[in-house]
Order: structure tokens, then sequence, then C-alpha cells
């Protein structure tokens, strides 16, 4: 026993097909018998205008939002190395304002130093944040490199550091307050 569709559905498929068969027909028609072509869908006079405005707009605004975004770019590693309390952050601001005179040559130089860590600069100075650092968090500028962990280890205290982290960082600091004490005694 074959099963055949129903008469109904058979009859709405063939009113389906003539209706797309017949819509596909009429578009092809209007495109094969096109009216007028227009360019534009405004009056030249409106299209002027416009123009107009576009003109202004590019002249006038687009570059100085090149120049500000130009700008803010190269400030960038400026902001970085003072949000890290960079203790070079001077020296970055000035190859900051170099790289904006000889157009953006220098800034990807800035920006490397921006998040390098001074090795030298610590071993020399016993640090390696900006001294603004210390007046920001409201410590005394560290005398010696131990002092300066102290310090770091009492701002850890009070932030709920994990234990064990504070214990390596005391290790830590009681080996390099006998190496100190070492060097100042033979020194004497």
């Amino acid at each position: 026993m074959t099963h055949s569709p129903a008469p109904d559905t058979t009859t709405r498929t063939d009113h389906a097909s003539r209706a797309v068969f017949v819509g596909l027909l009429a578009a092809a028609g209007a495109l094969a018998c096109p009216s007028a072509a227009e360019a534009s869908l405004m009056s030249p006079e409106v299209e002027d205008a416009v123009a107009g405005y576009i003109a202004i707009f590019v002249l006038f605004f687009v570059p100085v939002l090149g120049i500000v975004l130009f700008w803010l770019v190269h400030i960038m590693p400026e902001k970085i190395a003072h949000k890290r309390h960079h203790p070079q952050f001077e020296a970055i601001r000035t190859l900051c304002l170099l790289s904006l005179a000889f157009g953006g040559l220098l800034w990807p130089l800035a920006w490397l130093w921006a998040y390098t860590k001074p090795v030298g600069y610590k071993l020399a100075y016993g640090t390696d944040k900006h001294p603004d650092y210390f007046k920001e968090h409201g410590l005394p500028e560290p005398e010696s490199p131990a002092e300066d962990i102290r310090q770091r280890v009492a701002v850890l205290e009070a932030g709920g550091a994990s234990v064990s982290e504070l214990d390596r960082i005391r290790t830590d600091l009681a080996a390099l307050e006998s190496k100190l004490a070492a060097v100042d005694y033979e020194r004497r």
C-alpha cells in the first residue's frame, strides 16, 4: 500500500511554486526594463549641503582628533610608569615628550622602559620604587634595602597577606640583614 500525499497538500505546493515562479518572473522583468536611474536619493542641493558638512568635519575635527589620539598614545608609557611607581619616572616622561617631537620613533622604547624593573637602580639606591611611592603610602623613605623590605612587610601585614608569604619575606630579610652586617663589619 503506497501512501500518496493528500490532495490538499499537493494543491498548496502547486500554488506556492506558482507564486515563486511569478515573483521571479516579475523581478526579471523589472531588471530587464529599468526606469530612470538616479545616483542618489537626495536632490542635488541637499547633496551639496551634506558634502559641505562632511568637508568641514574632515578638515577641522578629524585632524584634531588624530592629534589628541597621537598625544594620548604617547603619554601612555608615562602613566604606566607613574602607576607602577617606577623610580625613573621622570626620565620616561622626558622620553615620551621627545617621542612626540620625533614623530613617535622613541615611543616603543618608553613603553618597554615603563614595564621594566630597574635592577641597576635598586643596586645603586637600595629601592626599586619612586620616592613618591613612600609619600603616597605615608611611609618614610627607606635608609637601606633592609629598611625598605621591613616597610613592605609592614604594609603586607596590614593588608592581610598570607602567613607563609610573610615568613618567606622575613627569612629573606634576616639573610639580607646578616649580609649587610658582615659587609659593614668588613668596612670598619
